[in-house]
Formats: C-alpha cells, structure tokens, sequence
C-alpha cells in the first residue's frame, strides 16, 4: 500500500522547522511551576538531553508569563506557551518572547480576545497551535450541540 504524502506548509518555532518535509520533532511539557526558574530550567534541560526539540510551558497566571523572561534565555530548546482562560497571559508571553503558543481559543474569553492574541503573535511571528479538548470547548458549542461531538469540532471557534 503507498500512501500519497501532502506538503503541508512550514513554520518555525524558533530554529526548529515543522511541516513542510522537515524531519519529525519532539514535544514535550515540563511539570514544574513555571515560576520555579531553576526546576523549569533544570527539566528543560533534561529534556533537551532526552531528545525533545520543543518543550511546552504550563502558563497558568501572570507570574508565570513574567518569569518566563528568566527561563527563554537560558533554554536550549524553543519554548511555547500553554495558554487556558486568560488572553492576557498569552500577550504577556509574547513581550517576553515566547517561541511558540498554545491556545484553545474556546476558553480565553470570547472571540474578540482570540483576535488580539492572533494579532499579536502575527505581528511578533510567533505560530499559534490550536487545541481543544472536550473539558474546555466554548459554552456556545455545548449548547448548540448538547455535548462534546465530532461535529462540534473547531466549529465557530474562530
């Protein structure tokens, strides 16, 4: 059996390519408080030495998006942002200088707060991965549909 590959278009989150033929990269999240610098830093590191090309940061408050100026410099991999329920960590986590974000769009407060998040990181270059997941879809889905479905996926989000 031959499978047909389709060339999806590429981006990068900081030095490292993603579609578009480069080669498969690793992802992977620390489970630190990322206001712990050393212990972030110390699990970014094992990490890198592990494998990974790309580490997920848990951003759950603004203490968290400030101190990621102490931790981007000294990462040896691109960092993103993992962002839940508040766009301003998200605009924060692009002055400091983010590599990469990671929003669902159906809890960061409504549509209006999406658009400035896509702006921002549009104007810093800075790529957005979308996720959505079942416990966090927007209350208007749910609604419309009863429930997380198939057919509620991604739909109206943006």
């Amino acid at each position: 059996m031959t499978f047909e590959r389709k060339k999806t278009r590429q981006i990068h989150i900081g030095p490292v390519a993603i579609g578009g033929g480069a080669p498969v990269s690793v992802q992977s999240m620390t489970n630190t408080k990322t206001t712990d610098t050393e212990a972030t830093l110390a699990q970014i590191r094992a990490l890198a030495a592990a494998g990974c090309d790309i580490v997920r940061l848990a951003v759950p408050d603004m203490d968290a998006a400030r101190n990621l100026k102490n931790i981007l410099p000294k990462s040896p991999v691109p960092l993103v942002a993992d962002i839940h329920f508040d766009y301003h960590l998200a605009l924060e986590a692009i002055r400091q200088g983010i590599h990469g974000l990671r929003l669902n769009p159906g809890n960061i407060g409504g549509e209006e707060n999406v658009r400035k998040v896509v702006e921002a990181a549009k104007a810093a270059g800075i790529p957005i991965r979308i996720g959505v997941n079942a416990g966090s879809l927007d209350k208007k889905l749910l609604a419309k549909y009863g429930a997380a479905c198939p057919h509620s996926r991604g739909a109206g989000l943006l």
